[in-house]
């Protein structure tokens, strides 16, 4: 079992930037992949970024390539997203998630992923 508590959402002016992290507790953080996603009002939940569980393997959504950044800390047992650059249509309930699988196709799929936050919410104002 693994679970999971994100935090370091809130408001921020367009071409700011945030950054938020994902706690983990369980033993086993480090064998999972971790995953970002986000779902705006009336939209489907979308990838963001995932990363393996090694940390040397990371994979992005085209949309947010170049502005942010995964990445994770084992021995802390937290993953972390920093945006950059946000823009207006960022604004989501970001989510991570952990999968005990990787490859490109599966990091996008929010299939793949056992394990779910409660969501932090971002709201990036023009």
């Amino acid at each position: 079992q693994v679970q999971l508590v994100e935090s370091g959402g809130g408001l921020v002016q367009a071409g700011g930037s945030l950054r938020l992290s994902c706690a983990a507790s369980g033993r086993t953080f480090s064998s999972y992949a971790m995953g970002w996603f986000r779902q705006a009002p009336g939209k489907e939940r979308e990838f963001v970024a995932a990363i393996r569980w090694s940390g040397e393997r990371t994979f992005y959504a085209d949309s947010v390539k170049g502005r942010f950044t995964i990445s994770r800390h084992n021995p802390k047992n937290t993953v972390y997203l920093q945006m950059s650059s946000l823009k207006p249509e960022d604004t989501a309930v970001y989510y991570c998630a952990a999968s005990p699988s990787w490859s490109p196709a599966q990091a996008m799929s929010a299939a793949s992923y056992d394990y779910w936050g409660q969501g932090t919410q971002v709201t990036v104002s023009s």
